[in-house]
């Protein structure tokens, strides 16, 4: 889109563009035809550390900014403690610094004007009175079983569930009128919280909101791309190296375009971003620290994505849309190693900005420092040295060397004397005379 949207149909088509679902585009559209301002939030539970998969929802939320939605990012710390206490509470304030460093840099590279954002920390007004009083009244119209259900696909799940599990779908439904928002945005694991949220804040006489939805992206080894696996995702701070590791080592079948983590994030970033480069340097505006677009010199015209392959494999190739990118993937005129290559070096330059910036600023380092220190070096435990027991000989059988050796030192001898080994052998021999077989 070269020019920002005017009418509310064209804020609509802006708003919910590139989205897997929307429930209640009408509840926007009838703020936008009256001519109010929408306003959104999204949030994220401060605790593991950013990866490259926040550039999905970071890029959908410079369309609704560029709408002329009103946007608040919220920090959710208290929801990292209720999430089976995936943040250490001692650690979760240096984790909403670190985080707002982070996500400032990245809506920087972007091309998003932070001044334009509203950050909110969720400890902020989710332990004053009044939300505490509203979250015992959503506690007495909720059942066990459906506030179980609603945070299924977002709670950790473990054996034993904690009962602060429980309460984290509920806390997410009363943010939206806590923040004054008309739609919450998130991925479509969310789903569940938003229509119990649909479902809940009626009963408490608050107005039902909007939810929009992203698709989510698979990781680079397949399936959902996690903070707690680190080979499935890229994190924000990641060297070229790393980069080039882990987009080597993601999996990428040829042709196969239905599970493939590097498409869909060419997809839902890649291309996304650099229209948004695209129209940034068309409007002369000053580029801020932010990417170019991801397109090779020389390129055609209206291309958007360029992949830089060597001339002896047929030269570099230039793509509009991500479809045309996709076909030819899935017709094998894109080999997954020169796919592998272009978005591995799109990802270098989206993410050099943030580098630079945390190179340069002594707080960002500092705050990533304290939010994810190096974990303590397992001491191993001396193993004691077991003293060996002998126990006393039983009646009628052998003693050991050893337990001689014990009696001996405790005053008690039964060796044979002299005397006695004489008349021994005296018996041994009559036994062979009597005997000669024996």
């Amino acid at each position: 889109m070269s020019h920002l949207p005017e009418t509310p149909e064209e804020k609509l088509a802006l708003i919910t563009r590139n989205l897997q679902e929307v429930i209640g585009a009408d509840l926007i559209r009838k703020k936008l035809e009256g001519g109010e301002v929408v306003k959104c939030y999204w949030g994220s539970a401060t605790t593991g550390r950013p990866h490259i998969g926040y550039f999905v929802p970071l890029t959908k939320i410079a369309d609704f900014l560029n709408a002329g939605v009103e946007v608040t990012i919220l920090l959710a710390d208290v929801h990292a403690i209720l999430d089976n206490l995936k943040a250490p509470v001692e650690l979760v304030a240096h984790r909403v610094d670190y985080y707002r460093h982070v996500l400032t840099g990245v809506f920087r590279t972007i091309g998003v004007p932070v001044e334009r954002l509203r950050f909110v920390v969720g400890s902020s007004y989710q332990l004053t009175a009044k939300y505490t009083m509203d979250n015992f009244r959503l506690c007495a119209n909720v059942t066990e079983h459906d506030a179980k259900r609603a945070g299924a696909e977002v709670v950790k799940q473990v054996e034993s569930p904690l009962l602060a599990g429980l309460l984290y779908p509920g806390m997410q439904a009363l943010d939206e009128e806590y923040l004054g928002v008309d739609f919450q945005f998130g991925g479509v694991d969310q789903r569940k919280i938003f229509v119990f949220a649909e479902e809940v804040l009626p009963k408490l006489g608050y107005a039902k909101r909007a939810h929009l939805m992203n698709r989510m992206v698979p990781g680079l080894a397949g399936g959902k791309m996690s903070s707690s696996d680190p080979n499935s995702k890229i994190d924000f701070l990641d060297s070229p190296a790393d980069v080039k590791k882990k987009i080597k080592a993601a999996f990428c079948e040829e042709g196969n375009v239905a599970d493939n983590g590097i498409l869909a994030f060419a997809n839902a970033v890649l291309f996304p971003i650099s229209r948004l480069r695209l129209a940034i340097a068309a409007s002369g505006a000053p580029d801020d620290g932010g990417v170019k677009p991801f397109v090779t010199e020389g390129a055609p015209e209206g291309t958007v994505f360029s992949i830089g392959r060597k001339a002896e494999w047929g030269g570099p190739l230039h793509y509009k849309t991500y479809e045309e990118l996709e076909q030819d993937f899935a017709e094998k005129k894109v080999h997954p190693g020169d796919l592998k290559a272009g978005v591995q070096e799109a990802i270098i330059n989206l993410l050099a900005p943030l580098h630079r910036l945390f190179a340069e600023d002594s707080a960002f380092r500092e705050a990533e420092a304290k939010a994810y220190p190096p974990p303590e070096p397992v001491k191993k435990a001396k193993k004691e040295k077991k003293q060996r027991v002998i126990p006393p000989a039983k009646t009628g059988t052998l003693a050991t060397d050893a337990e001689r050796t014990a009696e001996g030192q405790n005053g008690i001898n039964d060796t044979p004397g002299q005397g006695e080994t004489e008349e021994i052998v005296k018996k041994v021999e009559q036994v062979r005379l009597t005997n000669p077989t024996a």
